[in-house]
C-alpha cells in the first residue's frame, strides 16, 4: 500500500463545499440579461449539421474590468517604498523579484499503489486485461479490456471483480462506467453496445440492457442523475438515450426514450448535473439538467418535469480532430449556490451560469471565456474556483477561474494516461481528480497552504516561500486550502509561519555564505537576503523580532551587519520606520560614521525618534561632518531648543562677516540654512520638516524673536556693534533677511519653499506685535546713516517698511523724519534698479493714505524726478487735473497704448463736470500729433467720437503725408456705431486729399475706395488720377460721369502702349539677338519679359471690352462702331509690325485676342460690318483668303445655329402651348361617370320624389351627392353665392380625417373634381316617362384648380423639351466656340451643314 496520505484517504470531507469562498466571488460578473425564450428540443434536432446560428448568447461582460472581481487583480507579494538612496539601487534587483506573483506547488501528484498492484496482478492472474475506464465516487470502479469491472474501497482493497472474461468476449471491454449518488448501483457500457447494472454491496448482476439503442454501436458514456432510477447514455452513433429504471412485482425493467438521434448531430459527450448532498433541496435540482455537446454545439436540456431545451451554445471556429469536454459544478453567486457550466472545444474554455428564476424558468448566462493556446483533452473541477486541465501536450494546467490565471504547469508521463485519453480515463470528486494510466492509477488533490509553502521551503526557495505565505495573510492567494476561520485567526496563523521562515532563512544565509572571495561577492549575498527579511518583518509590524531576535543572529557577521543597518535607510526615509532600539541605533551611528555616508546619516536623523540617542556625541558628530540639518533636528526634537542652533550658526558666520572677509561655500550654504530656520520657526514648520507641536507654536515664536533682537552676544567681544545677529543677518544677505521678515515667499537652495506672513500671523498677538515693532526700531538704527551699508541695501529695508506700512491693519509707527528718508529714498532718480517695484510700493502707501501728513507737492516733484508716472497720476487725480495726466501716459513708456482708453473714458462717463472734460478735450488736441503716430487706428476711433469737427484742423497739424494717410485710411474705414456717418459725411476734401495719398501710397486700393466711397467730387478725383496717370481709375470715373467715350479713349490709349512695347521699335530697334546682348539680358529673361507685356495686353484689354458691353446698351448704332471698330484697329494695326525670333508666337496671341474682341463686339455690331472692316484691314486684306477663312466660317456658323434655334423654339412653344390647352380643356369638360344611383350622405336615391327640382353634384372621383346634403356637412366653401360655390367630395375629405373644407392634401388628387359641375334634374309633370335632362348650371376654377395644373406636371414621361433645348442654347452660349476657336474647315461639325435641323421628339405620351 502507498504511504501517501491520499492512499489511505481517497475520498476527503472536501465534498463540502468552503462557505468561506462565497464574498470571494463578485456580483457584478454575473449580472448579464437574461436569455429570451429557449429553443424546443424538436427544433434543435431539425437543424442541419453545418447551421452556425441556432441560438447564440451574448458575452455581455467580455473583458469588462468592473466585471472582474478582486481576485483577479494582480497584487504584489510586497510593497516596499523605494526611494532615490544607493541602497535602494543595490536592492533593486532583489525587489523586482520579490514583487513576482508566486503560487507555488498547487497540487499534490500521489501514485495509488494498491489500485496499481492489483491492476497488473488482475491482468495477469485472471487475464482481465489492460485497464480502460475509471470511475469515483465513495468507491473505485476500473473497467478493462476483457470486460471486467474491478471495485475497490478508500484503502485502495479490491473489494469486488465483477463480470467474467466470457462475458468479456461477448460484450467486449468496458467503455463506461457510473456510480450512484450513494455507492449502491454501478453501471457499466460495454464496446459492444450491451449496458449492465451491478450492486456494490453483493456483487449481483441486478439488469442487462441490450435493446436501449441501436445495435452495432458502442457505449461512449453511461451516467446515473441524481435520480437513482433515472441514467443516461451516449452511444458512438452519437445518440443520446434517458434509462428510467422500472421494479414491477419484482421484475426489474429498462425503458429507453432517444434524448438526439445522431442523425441530427453527432453527440461526443454527455454530463448530467449532479448536486451535492448538502444541497440536495436546491431549487434546479427538479429539472434534471444534462448537458450534451456535439462537434457543432453545446446543449442544456431539462429531464424533468418534461423534456425541455433550455439554452444552445454553438462552437466557434476549432481544430476538427478537438473533442468537447463537459464539466459541472456549484459555485457561490451572491450568496446563493449556483452551478456553472464549463465546457471547450479546442482551446477555449465557456463558462455558464445556470440559475432558476422566480418565474420557473431556467436562466443562462455567459461568463468570461478563457483562452489558451493549447488543445484540451481532459476537463474537471477540483472546487469552485479551480479547474484542472490536460492539454494534447500531455501539460497539466491549474487554473483559477476568476482571475484565469494559471496557477501551475505539470508534465505528466505519456504512459500515466495512455495515448492521448479522454473521456473515461479521468474522473473527479470530492475535490480529488484519479487520472488512469496503462498499468496504474494516479490522484491529483491540491495541497492546503501550508504544504504549499513547506514545499518552497524544502527547494530553499525563502523568498519565494514568503511571498506566498503573505499571500495567504492579504488573503490574495489562489486555490487555497486549510484556512479556516475569522481573518484576523488566519492571519495570525499564517504570520506566526512567516516568523518561522524568516528564522530559518537567517540561518540559511548565515550558513551558505562564502566564507572565502572577495567582499563584493559577501555583500551581494547579503543584499539579495537581508532586504527581504526586513521587509516583511515590518510588513508584519514586528520590529521587536526584526531588531533582536534577527539582528542579534546578523551582527555575529560583519557584512551582514553592515547591509542590515544599510537596507533600515530607506524605510526610515520613507517613514516606514520611526524608532530604533539604542543598540541598533548605536551601530548606526558608528556604521554610517566611519563608512563617510554622512549624508545618509543626516537622512536617517531628521527622520528617526532621537529621544534614545546619546545628545551630545550625536550633536558633536553632526557639527564636525556639517550635519547641520541633522543638529539642528535632534536639538529641536530631542531637547526642545530651538535658540541654540542658531548660536552655533550665528558663530560660524559672524565672524568673518564682521571682519569684511568673503564667506566659504560651506559659509554660504549655513547662511542659508539659517535664514530658512529663522522662517520655519517664525511660521511654525519644524525644520527641515514637519511642523512644530502647536502648544509649543507661541513660545518657539517668542524665543527665536528675542534671540534676534539680543543687544549682544553671549560672547561678548569688544568689538562687537549692538543687535550682532540682525547685523549679522543684513549683511549676509539684506534681501533675503528682509524676505524672512516679511515672509511673502521664500525659496532657499534646498527648495523648501515656505509661503506664510509672519506679521499677517502675529497681527492678533500683542506680543507679536511689540516683537515685530521693535525689529523694524533695530532695522532702522542699524541700516540708516550706516556706512558699512550700501544705498541699495538701505534701499531694500526703506522698500519693506513701505511695503509693511502700506498694509491696511499696519500698526507700526515711524517717526516723521524716518519716514521723509523712505519717501526720498524710493523717490531717488540716481537708483536704477528695482524702479517698478519701489514705484508700486509708493503707490501702495498712497492708497492707503500713508503720506497724509506730507507734502503732495514735494512728493509730486520727486515723483516727476523720478519718472514715477503712477504716483503722478494718483496726485493728479486726487487734485483733478485730468489734462496733466495725459502727460504721465504719454511719458510712461510701459503704459502708453492705455491713454486712448482713458480719454474715450473721461470724455464719456458721467461724473466729470464739462470743465474737466474741456481741459481734457483741449490738451488731446494739443498732443494730437504724438496720439496719431502712436495708433493711427486707436486715434481715428477716438476722433470719429468724440472730435468730428475737428478732422480738418487735425489733419492740418499733421506734417508727415504718410500719416496723414494712415490716419485718413482710419477714419474712412467702416465701423459699428454712428460715429462713421460724422466723419464721412463731412466736406468732399477729405475724401480728395485720400484720393491723391492712395495714388502716392496705395494705388492697389484706389479703386476700391473710388467705388464704396461717393463723397469725393469727380471733376477733382479726375484730374488727380489724371495727374498721377491712373489710368483705371480715371476711366471708372469718367463712365460714373457718363463720358463712356472719354473713359474709353483712356482705356484704349493704355492699351496702344501696352502694345507699342511688343513692337520692335518699341525696344530700341535693330536685331533682337544684339539688342539683348547690348542690354545684358539672356535669352530667358527676355522671354519673361515679353510674356509679362503679353499679360498686361490682356488685363488692358479685358478692361475695355468690358466697358464696351456696359455702354453699348444705351449707344445706338453709330456710337457702338465708333467705340468698337477702334478697338478692332488697334489690336490688328502692331500685328504687321512684329518681327524677330518670338513675332510668331506674339503674332498668333495677337490673332487670339483679336477673335476675343470679334467675339465680344458680334453681339452688338453686324456681321457684315465687322467683315468690311476686316478685308480693309491691311493684314487681312493681302493674300489668300484661306488667312481669313476661319474667322468668316466662325460668324456664318454662329449665324445659321442661332437662327435655327430661334425658329424651333418658337415653334416648339407654339406646338406645346396648344397641346397643353387642348389637354386642360378635355379634362375640365369631359363628362361624369356616378359609381352609384344613390347620394353618398343620405344613401337615397337621387331621384328621391318624382314631382321634385333637385340639385346633384357629381365629383371627377365618382361620388355622388344630394346639393342639400352637402350643404348640411358643410362641405361648401369659396365663394358665398349659391351658385359660385365650390365643392368638396365629403366622403373622400372624410377618409383623409377631416369634415368639410376644400382638401389641400395633393397626393389624393381624385378626392376633388378639376371642374365643379352642378347637375340640375329636371322632372315634368306631364311626361309619360319621367326622364333627366342635364344641363350646365355653372362651370368655374376654384382653388383646388391649382391641382389640375400640378397634374400637367404628371403627364410628362421625361424632362420639357424646351428645357433641353435652353440648357443647349446656355452651354453653347457659354463656349462660343464660333469665334474664340473658330473650327476649321473639314472638321465635320454640324455646324457647317447647310440643311441643320434640330430633330425634335414627338409629343409628350400621355398617362390616362
Amino acid at each position: 500500500m502507498s504511504e501517501s496520505p491520499d492512499a489511505h484517504s481517497l475520498v476527503s470531507a472536501s465534498s463540502q463545499l468552503n462557505l468561506m469562498e462565497i464574498d470571494a466571488i463578485d456580483d457584478k460578473e454575473f449580472d448579464i440579461p437574461q436569455v429570451d425564450t429557449p429553443p424546443t428540443l424538436e427544433s434543435i434536432l431539425n437543424e442541419p449539421e453545418d447551421e452556425e446560428e441556432p441560438f447564440v448568447l451574448e458575452d455581455t461582460c467580455l473583458m469588462n474590468t468592473e466585471n472582474i472581481d478582486a481576485h483577479s487583480c494582480e497584487t504584489s507579494s510586497l510593497a516596499s517604498s523605494d526611494s532615490g538612496d544607493p541602497a535602494h539601487l543595490k536592492r533593486k534587483k532583489r525587489t523586482v523579484e520579490m514583487n513576482a506573483t508566486v503560487h507555488g506547488s498547487v497540487l499534490r501528484h500521489s501514485l495509488l499503489k494498491g489500485i496499481s498492484a492489483q491492476i497488473v496482478s488482475a491482468a495477469d492472474k485472471v487475464d482481465a486485461g489492460l485497464p480502460t475506464a475509471i470511475t469515483v465516487s465513495g468507491v473505485i470502479a476500473v473497467g478493462t479490456s476483457h470486460g471486467l469491472a474491478l471495485v475497490f474501497d478508500v484503502n485502495q482493497a479490491l473489494r469486488l471483480c465483477l463480470g467474467t472474461t466470457t462475458t468479456g468476449a461477448e460484450f467486449g471491454a468496458v467503455s463506461a462506467l457510473s456510480i450512484n449518488h450513494d455507492c449502491s448501483r454501478l453501471l457499466c457500457g460495454f464496446a459492444k453496445g450491451q449496458i449492465t447494472m451491478w450492486d456494490l454491496a453483493n456483487g449481483k448482476l441486478l439488469r442487462t440492457i441490450t435493446d436501449a439503442h441501436p445495435p452495432g454501436t458502442a457505449i461512449l458514456h453511461v451516467k446515473f442523475t441524481d435520480d437513482p432510477t433515472l441514467a443516461v447514455c451516449n452511444d458512438s452513433g452519437g445518440s443520446v438515450f434517458e434509462l428510467a429504471f422500472r421494479r414491477v412485482m419484482g421484475m426489474r425493467s429498462c425503458d429507453s426514450r432517444c434524448l438526439f438521434s445522431g442523425s441530427k448531430g453527432e453527440v461526443c459527450c454527455i454530463e448530467p448535473l449532479h448536486t451535492p448532498p448538502d444541497l440536495r433541496d436546491h431549487p434546479i435540482t427538479p429539472y434534471s439538467l444534462l448537458a450534451m455537446g456535439s462537434l457543432t454545439k453545446i446543449l442544456v436540456i431539462g429531464l424533468k418535469p418534461s423534456l425541455k431545451v433550455w439554452m444552445t451554445f454553438p462552437y466557434g471556429k476549432s481544430d476538427p480532430s478537438s473533442v468537447p469536454q463537459l464539466a459541472w459544478q456549484f459555485v457561490p453567486v451572491q450568496k446563493l449556490f449556483n452551478p456553472i457550466l464549463a465546457f471547450c472545444r479546442g482551446d477555449t474554455v465557456h463558462f455558464l451560469l445556470v440559475k432558476k428564476e422566480e418565474m420557473g424558468t431556467i436562466h443562462v448566462i455567459k461568463q468570461r471565456q478563457l483562452h489558451l493556446n493549447c488543445d484540451i483533452i481532459s476537463l474537471s473541477w477540483i472546487n469552485s474556483r479551480t479547474l484542472v486541465l490536460v492539454d494534447s501536450h500531455e501539460k497539466l494546467q491549474v487554473v483559477d477561474r476568476p482571475s484565469q490565471e494559471v496557477l501551475e504547469t505539470l508534465d505528466l508521463d505519456q504512459a500515466l494516461v495512455g495515448e492521448k485519453a479522454c473521456y473515461q480515463s479521468v474522473s473527479s470528486y470530492a475535490g480529488q481528480i484519479v487520472y488512469l494510466g496503462t498499468k496504474s492509477a494516479h490522484i491529483m488533490t491540491l495541497r492546503n497552504w501550508r504544504e504549499r509553502v513547506d514545499c518552497l521551503l524544502k527547494q530553499e526557495h525563502f523568498v519565494e516561500a514568503l511571498s506566498l505565505a503573505w499571500s495567504f495573510h492579504e488573503g490574495t492567494a489562489r486555490a487555497v486550502l486549510g484556512l479556516f476561520g475569522d481573518p484576523a485567526k488566519r492571519k495570525g496563523v499564517v504570520a506566526d509561519k512567516m516568523v518561522e521562515i524568516l528564522f530559518q532563512f537567517a540561518e540559511r544565509s548565515l550558513k551558505k555564505c562564502p566564507e572565502h572571495g572577495k567582499i563584493q561577492v559577501m555583500e551581494q549575498h547579503f543584499q539579495d537576503v537581508v532586504p527581504v527579511m526586513v521587509d516583511y518583518c515590518l510588513l508584519l509590524q514586528r520590529t521587536d523580532l526584526l531588531f533582536n531576535q534577527l539582528y542579534s543572529c546578523l551582527a555575529d557577521n560583519v557584512v551582514s551587519k553592515g547591509v542590515f543597518l544599510e537596507s533600515l535607510e530607506s524605510y526610515i526615509v520613507t517613514e516606514r520606520l520611526g524608532h530604533l532600539t539604542t543598540p541598533v541605533m548605536k551601530d548606526l551611528l558608528a556604521h554610517y560614521h566611519g563608512n563617510g555616508m554622512m549624508d545618509s546619516l543626516e537622512s536617517c536623523i531628521v527622520h528617526l525618534d532621537v529621544t534614545s540617542l546619546d545628545m551630545q556625541q550625536v550633536v558633536q558628530m553632526c557639527w564636525d561632518n556639517q550635519l547641520y540639518d541633522a543638529m539642528i533636528y535632534v536639538f529641536n526634537r530631542g531637547m526642545n531648543d530651538y535658540t541654540t542652533p542658531l548660536e552655533k550658526l550665528f558663530e560660524e558666520i559672524g565672524p568673518p562677516l564682521r571682519e569684511g572677509r568673503t564667506l566659504t561655500d560651506e559659509q554660504v550654504v549655513m547662511g542659508n540654512k539659517l535664514l530658512v530656520y529663522i522662517s520655519c520657526c517664525l511660521a511654525g514648520r519644524a525644520y527641515p520638516l514637519g511642523d512644530i507641536p502647536e502648544d509649543l507654536v507661541p513660545q518657539v515664536k517668542n524665543k527665536v524673536f528675542e534671540f534676534l533682537i539680543r543687544l549682544h552676544s553671549a560672547d561678548l567681544c569688544e568689538e562687537e556693534e549692538v543687535f550682532p545677529f540682525i547685523r549679522t543677518l543684513l549683511h549676509f544677505d539684506t534681501r533675503e533677511f528682509l524676505n524672512v521678515l516679511a515672509l511673502v515667499s521664500y525659496n532657499n537652495n534646498q527648495e523648501i519653499q515656505l509661503n506664510t506672513q509672519t506679521f499677517e500671523d502675529f497681527k492678533n498677538d500683542k506680543q507679536a506685535l511689540e516683537y515685530q515693532q521693535r525689529i523694524v526700531d533695530i532695522l532702522l538704527k542699524v541700516m540708516v546713516d550706516n556706512p558699512d551699508f550700501t544705498p541699495s541695501q538701505v534701499g531694500g529695508l526703506f522698500t519693506f517698511l513701505a511695503r509693511q506700512l502700506a498694509k491696511p491693519d499696519n500698526t507700526l509707527f515711524v517717526n516723521r523724519k524716518l519716514f521723509d528718508q523712505v519717501l526720498e529714498f524710493l523717490c531717488s532718480p540716481d537708483d536704477d534698479s528695482r524702479h517698478t517695484e519701489r514705484q508700486q510700493v509708493l503707490l501702495e502707501l498712497l492708497q492707503v493714505g500713508g503720506v497724509v501728513q506730507f507734502d503732495e507737492g514735494r512728493l509730486l516733484a520727486l515723483a516727476e524726478k523720478a519718472e514715477f508716472y503712477q504716483i503722478c497720476e494718483f496726485l493728479y487725480e486726487k487734485k483733478h487735473l485730468y489734462d496733466k495726466i495725459i502727460d504721465c501716459y504719454l511719458r510712461d513708456t510701459l503704459r502708453k497704448e492705455e491713454i486712448f482708453s482713458y480719454i474715450h473714458n473721461l470724455l464719456s462717463m458721467p461724473g466729470y463736470n464739462s470743465e474737466e472734460k474741456k481741459t481734457v478735450w483741449d490738451k488731446t488736441l494739443q498732443h494730437i500729433q504724438e496720439l496719431v503716430t502712436l495708433d493711427p487706428s486707436k486715434s481715428a476711433d477716438l476722433v470719429a467720437c468724440h472730435f468730428p469737427e475737428e478732422v480738418g484742423p487735425i489733419i492740418s497739424q499733421l506734417e508727415d503725408e504718410q500719416l496723414v494717410f494712415q490716419f485718413l485710411s482710419c477714419l474712412l474705414e467702416p465701423r459699428e456705431g454712428h460715429h462713421p456717418g460724422a466723419v464721412l459725411t463731412l466736406e468732399a476734401d477729405l475724401h480728395q486729399l485720400q484720393v491723391g495719398l492712395l495714388c502716392r501710397f496705395a494705388p492697389q486700393k484706389l479703386q476700391t475706395f473710388l467705388q464704396t466711397s461717393q463723397l469725393y467730387r469727380l471733376e477733382e478725383a479726375i484730374k488727380i488720377t489724371e495727374q498721377y496717370h491712373h489710368s483705371e481709375a480715371t476711366a471708372y470715373l469718367l463712365e460714373r460721369k457718363g463720358d463712356a467715350h472719354g473713359a474709353f479713349t483712356v482705356l484704349l490709349k493704355k492699351l496702344e502702349e501696352s502694345l507699342t512695347l511688343l513692337t520692335p521699335e518699341s525696344q530700341g530697334g535693330g536685331g533682337g539677338a544684339d539688342r539683348r546682348k547690348e542690354e545684358g539680358q539672356t535669352e530667358g529673361e527676355a522671354e519673361e519679359k515679353g510674356e509679362s507685356s503679353l499679360e498686361r495686353v490682356e488685363d488692358s484689354l479685358n478692361d475695355i471690352i468690358a466697358l464696351c458691353h456696359r455702354s453699348s446698351q444705351n449707344l445706338n448704332q453709330q456710337q457702338r462702331e465708333v467705340l468698337w471698330f477702334p478697338l478692332l484697329e488697334a489690336m490688328m494695326a502692331p500685328q504687321k509690325l512684329l518681327s524677330g525670333p518670338n513675332a510668331k508666337h506674339t503674332s498668333e496671341a495677337l490673332k487670339e485676342l483679336t477673335m476675343k474682341v470679334l467675339n465680344s463686339m458680334s453681339s452688338f455690331i453686324p456681321l457684315p460690318a465687322i467683315i468690311q472692316r476686316i478685308l480693309q484691314d491691311p493684314v487681312y486684306g493681302k493674300g489668300k483668303l484661306a488667312e481669313i477663312q476661319g474667322l468668316i466660317l466662325g460668324m456664318l456658323e454662329t449665324f445659321n445655329y442661332e437662327q435655327t434655334l430661334l425658329e424651333t423654339t418658337t415653334s416648339l412653344l407654339n406646338h406645346d402651348l396648344h397641346w397643353s390647352l387642348s389637354h386642360l380643356h378635355a379634362a375640365v369638360t369631359r363628362g361624369l361617370h356616378p359609381r352609384q344611383d344613390y347620394c353618398n350622405i343620405c344613401l337615397q336615391q337621387y331621384k328621391r320624389r318624382q314631382d321634385s327640382l333637385e340639385q346633384i353634384v357629381i365629383f371627377s372621383c365618382g361620388h355622388l351627392y344630394h346639393c342639400q346634403c352637402l350643404q348640411s356637412k358643410d362641405c361648401g366653401s369659396g365663394l358665398t353665392s349659391e351658385c359660385l360655390r365650390g365643392w368638396s367630395c365629403y366622403k373622400c375629405s372624410s377618409n383623409h380625417g377631416g369634415r368639410g373644407g376644400v382638401t389641400t392634401d395633393q397626393g389624393r388628387g381624385r378626392s376633388t373634381s378639376l371642374a365643379q359641375t352642378r347637375v340640375t334634374s329636371v322632372h315634368r309633370e306631364t311626361g309619360a316617362e319621367a326622364h333627366g335632362r342635364k344641363m350646365f348650371a355653372e362651370t368655374t376654377l376654384d382653388p383646388q384648380q391649382a391641382e389640375s395644373w400640378d397634374r400637367l406636371h404628371c403627364l410628362y414621361r421625361g424632362p420639357s423639351r424646351l428645357a433641353i433645348l435652353s440648357e443647349l442654347a446656355h452651354c453653347h452660349g457659354n463656349e462660343k466656340a464660333g469665334l474664340v476657336n473658330p473650327i476649321q474647315p473639314g472638321t465635320g461639325s454640324i455646324l457647317h451643314c447647310e440643311n441643320f435641323q434640330l430633330k425634335l421628339s414627338p409629343p409628350p405620351m400621355v398617362e390616362e
